[in-house]
């Protein structure tokens, strides 16, 4: 069961960079802890954009509802953004 545990908390939903040079836009993933920020991911759960007026968030809220029951912990960026979208 610790073993079961360990390697479910291994899977992270955080923001992942996109965009050109002081242009961010970002998009909302779950990924293997240990990758790297720009790095391989499992899924796609939506997009942030912070360049336009308000904010523009879009993401999939049964998928990420889906992750989390699985056990993936959202990063403190992506936790305040959920809950923004609704969820």
């Amino acid at each position: 069961m610790n073993q079961l545990r360990r390697c479910i908390s291994l899977v992270k939903i955080r923001l992942t960079r996109l965009g050109t040079h002081k242009r961010p836009f970002y998009r909302i993933i779950v990924a293997d802890a240990k990758a790297r920020r720009d790095g391989p991911f499992i899924e796609i759960l939506g997009t942030y954009d912070p360049l336009v007026e308000p904010s523009k968030i879009e993401v999939d809220v049964e998928r990420a509802k889906h992750w989390i029951g699985q056990g993936a912990q959202p990063s403190e960026t992506a936790k305040r953004l959920l809950q923004k979208a609704g969820m």
